[in-house]
C-alpha cells in the first residue's frame, strides 16, 4: 500500500493501545522534514524551508526554494529490511529516469542531486523534480486505466533487472499474518484462518515465476508499475504524468489493474487494443485480486502507525469476505 490510498473518514478507527497519537504523528513528520532538509543541504541544494505536500505512508516535502521534492517513507512494516527498501528505491529511480529519457510522461528524479537513495537520521529518502499540480482537475480513473496500456507498452523495453512479483511483498504478507495471530483487535480468528488458508494456495504462485507460468501458461510477463497506476496519475499543469513507481516489478499486466473492477478493466482493454497489446486474462485477474486482498489484510498491521488506514481497509475487508476463497484459484496438488 502506498500513498494512492484514500481513507474513508466516516469509518471508525479501531482502539489499539499502541496506536500513534496525533502528537507522535506530528513529531514523526517533523523529524522526516528535518532529515530531508539536512540531506538536501548536504547535497548542495539551497533549502530555506521544507514544505509538506503530502503525509500518509510517506512524507513528501518540497525543499524550497529548490525545485526538488523529497519523498520519505515513514509507515513501514515492523520487520522492514533497510537493504530491501534501498533496492526498491533504486529500482524506482532507475525506471522513472529511463521512462523520462524515452519521452514517457512521468515525474522524473531530480537532476540536481545524484540519482540514488539517501539515508539521513534513520530515514531513507529519494529526490524528485518539482512539478506544478493542477489542483482543479478531478481524477478520471477510466481514462487513467485506458492510458495504463500506453505505460505498459513503454515499460516493455525497460532493460534493467526487476524481481518477479516483488510488488506482492510476500515476506510482508507472511510476517503480517504471524503478527495478526497476536492482534485479535485488528483481525478476528475466523478471518485470520481464512487468510492463512488462502495464502497457502497463493504464496507458491507469488514466490516462484516458474510456478506462476505453469499455472497460467502463455501469459507473458513484463515490467509493470506495481501499485495501481490508474490511481497514481499526477495531474500536472502541463499534463498528466505517471508517478510513484515504488513497487515496480516484473509481472503480468493484470497486477496493475487488481481490484479496480469491470469498468476500469474494460477501459484498460480499450487502451490495450489501441496499443496492440493483449487484453486482460480473467484467470490472472482472479489471482491478482486475491493476492491484493491478502495484502490488504497484511496492511492491518500498519494501522497502529497510521490509524486512519482503518477507514480504507474496512470496506476492502468486507469485499474480501464476499469474494470466493482465494479468488477461485484452485489449490495446487
Amino acid at each position: 500500500m502506498t500513498d494512492s490510498v484514500t481513507p474513508d473518514p466516516t469509518a471508525p478507527e479501531p482502539v489499539t493501545s499502541d496506536a500513534l497519537t496525533p502528537e507522535q504523528r506530528a513529531r514523526r513528520t517533523a523529524a522526516a522534514v528535518d532529515a530531508a532538509v539536512a540531506a538536501g543541504r548536504g547535497l548542495g541544494l539551497t533549502v530555506t524551508d521544507g514544505t509538506v505536500l503530502h503525509d500518509l505512508f510517506s512524507v513528501v516535502v518540497h525543499l524550497a526554494p529548490a525545485p526538488v521534492v523529497a519523498r520519505i517513507p515513514v509507515v513501514l512494516p515492523p520487520a522492514a529490511d533497510p537493504a530491501a527498501l534501498e533496492r526498491r528505491q533504486r529500482a524506482e529511480l532507475d525506471v522513472a529516469h529511463w521512462l523520462d529519457a524515452q519521452g514517457t510522461p512521468v515525474i522524473p528524479p531530480s537532476p540536481l542531486v545524484p540519482r540514488e537513495p539517501v539515508r539521513r537520521d534513520g530515514f531513507a529518502m529519494t529526490f524528485w523534480q518539482l512539478v506544478a499540480e493542477d489542483r482543479d482537475k478531478e481524477p478520471d480513473y477510466a481514462a487513467n486505466a485506458e492510458s495504463t496500456a500506453a505505460l505498459h507498452a513503454a515499460l516493455r523495453d525497460y532493460p534493467g533487472p526487476l524481481s518477479f512479483l516483488s510488488a506482492a511483498e510476500p515476506e510482508f504478507v507472511t510476517d503480517s499474518l504471524a503478527l495478526l495471530e497476536k492482534r485479535p483487535d485488528l483481525l478476528g480468528p475466523a478471518d485470520l484462518d481464512r487468510a492463512h488458508r488462502e495464502w497457502r494456495v497463493l504464496e507458491p504462485l507469488v514466490r516462484s515465476r516458474a510456478a506462476f507460468e505453469r499455472a497460467f501458461p502463455g501469459v507473458g510477463l513484463q515490467p509493470v508499475h506495481g501499485d495501481s497506476p490508474p490511481a497514481n496519475v499526477f495531474s500536472g499543469v502541463d499534463g498528466d504524468r505517471y508517478s510513484d513507481f515504488e513497487l515496480v516489478t516484473l509481472g503480468p499486466v493484470e497486477w496493475d489493474l487488481a481490484a479496480l473492477g469491470p469498468e476500469l478493466e474494460a477501459a484498460y482493454d480499450r487502451g490495450a487494443r489501441n496499443q496492440g497489446l493483449r487484453t486482460l486474462d480473467e484467470d490472472v485477474l482472479r489471482f491478482v485480486n486475491a493476492v491484493g486482498m491478502l495484502r490488504v489484510v497484511a496492511t492491518l498491521t500498519l494501522v497502529p502507525q497510521l490509524p486512519e488506514l482503518h477507514g480504507y481497509l474496512t470496506p476492502a475487508l468486507d469485499a474480501w469476505r464476499a469474494m470466493p476463497f482465494a479468488g477461485g484459484v484452485a489449490p495446487r496438488a
